[in-house]
């Protein structure tokens, strides 16, 4: 009986040192969701701007190709491939936030599953 009962006391003792670490988990993994949104938030839009300065890039190269300005093309071709590398690297970030906040909900939802 003193045996037993000193067993349920220890797993007792064992699971509340495990609750602030597994409450700090929890906190941390949601502090990770809020910054991954708001990455998120950032990148979308960073490649809004991206589009809108690529159609400005390209309307300015139509115009300066009418009107026969090779100068003026060949900056707003530079202009543009600039954009475009810059987009496809905001497009890139938003993929792998993405990702970083599918993962931080999974351990999310794993901890407090493991919690209870």
């Amino acid at each position: 009986m003193k045996r037993t009962a000193t067993v349920i006391t220890a797993a007792l003792l064992a699971a509340l040192a495990a609750a602030p670490a597994l409450a700090e988990d929890v906190q941390r993994d949601r502090q990770d969701i809020r910054h991954d949104r708001r990455d998120i938030r950032h990148d979308r839009r960073d490649v809004r701007q991206d589009s809108r300065d690529i159609r400005q890039d390209r309307r300015a190269l139509r115009q300066d190709v009418r009107q026969g300005d090779v100068a003026g093309a060949q900056a707003d071709r530079q202009d543009l491939q600039a954009d475009r590398a810059d987009r496809r690297g905001d497009v890139r970030d938003l993929g792998h936030d993405r990702r970083d906040l599918r993962q931080d909900r999974r351990d999310l939802r794993h901890d407090v599953r493991d919690g209870s």
